[in-house]
């Protein structure tokens, strides 16, 4: 009886061992996996890097250029110390850079911050019609893929600080266009935007308005507290991840009062446009009413229009009909206002022509 008491135990603890090896085995497969995922991102990346030159090339000189923005915000030892003793480096990042091909050495020409939306978005070719639109009426473009972005490997991914150090690398990419291209004007900076991108435009926007001369925010992020408290519980899961701030805004009200737009209104000193949409199911008009409310509030003068509920909703402004690239034609006409392009955009139709080849 002994024996056979014993032969059960052996074999209750060899099945147990055999299920945590299994366990053991599927979190590894699954974190496997989850890397995977991030080194196809990369191909992808390479894929529209290569599709850019097909898209504007024919229009635009295309560069894509390697820049340094601040430490990363959250520091994690190897415990390798070469490594570790050089943790405060400043971070790596790509921008590209779009000249018309009109452009003349001699002459100087405006320059446009154009920041990508999306928690962990990137820059892609879906934002080719804009960039077209753009280098037709004589503007320079550059496009940060701030930290955070899609893309470059799970390193970069997870070096996301989301409203906090990416308005450093879009600001480390403005001053490295005015510092290195001769044909940027330094006094003709602007900043563009949707979503995420407006919530950066924002941030730079009040944050450095001696950089810049106007800016424009289509469909802005502004209160990160408030924009987690309605969207589905695992977009929280984005910020609480432990390489990110790794608390909910109950937990730390501070450190999000400090990513979000709102609590910087008072400092607005350049002409600044927000527009928005009543059916945003991304960025709620509540979100953005919190945003125009805080400039209100401290007599800021700037411009906004909140449209009736419209197709594409959050992506209205950016999607490719006729009444989207109307509405595309108003934010044009107020960068105009401030950044003199030398080929600005007489009528709706010359839009559709610059974007599209066909009115």
């Amino acid at each position: 009886m002994k024996t056979m008491i014993a032969a059960l135990f052996l074999s209750l603890v060899a099945t147990a061992g055999a299920q945590e090896q299994k366990t053991v085995s599927n979190a590894a497969l699954a974190a496997r996996i989850a890397d995977q995922g991030h080194d196809f991102d990369v191909v992808v990346k390479k894929l529209e890097d290569v599709l850019w030159y097909e898209r504007v090339g024919d229009v635009a000189y295309v560069d894509k250029v390697r820049l340094t923005g601040p430490p990363r915000f959250r520091q994690t030892p190897t415990g390798n110390a070469f490594h570790d003793a050089l943790l405060d480096n400043d971070l790596v990042f790509h921008a590209y850079v779009f000249i018309p091909r009109k452009a003349k050495q001699h002459r100087k020409y405006p320059l446009v911050v154009f920041s990508h939306g999306g928690i962990h978005g990137t820059f892609t070719t879906v934002y080719a019609h804009v960039i077209r639109e753009l280098v037709a009426q004589g503007y320079v473009v550059v496009a940060p893929d701030y930290r955070g972005s899609t893309g470059y490997g799970k390193g970069f991914y997870q070096s996301i600080d989301y409203g906090g150090l990416e308005t450093e690398d879009v600001l480390a990419a403005a001053r490295y266009m005015v510092e290195n291209y001769r044909i940027v004007d330094p006094k003709r900076v602007g900043l563009l935007g949707w979503s995420h991108g407006g919530m950066l435009t924002l941030m730079n926007a009040c944050k450095y308005p001696d950089v810049y001369a106007c800016g424009y925010a289509g469909v802005p992020v502004s209160d990160v507290a408030y924009r987690l408290s309605y969207q589905k519980p695992g977009y929280t899961d984005n910020f609480t991840a432990p390489y990110h701030i790794a608390k909910t805004p109950q937990e730390a009200p501070e450190e999000y009062a400090r990513r979000s737009p709102v609590n910087y209104a008072r400092n607005l000193r350049i002409p600044l446009m927000i527009t928005t949409a009543e059916n945003d199911d991304d960025v709620s008009v509540g979100e953005v009413r919190r945003m125009i409310d805080s400039l209100k509030s401290y007599g800021k003068e700037f411009e906004y229009e909140v449209y009736p509920p419209m197709p594409g909703a959050h992506l209205f402004e950016r999607i490719d009909t006729r009444e989207a690239t109307d509405i595309r034609f108003k934010a044009y006409r107020f960068l105009a206002r401030y950044l003199l392009p030398p080929r600005p955009f007489r009528s709706p139709d010359e839009l559709r022509k610059a974007g599209y080849r066909f009115n």
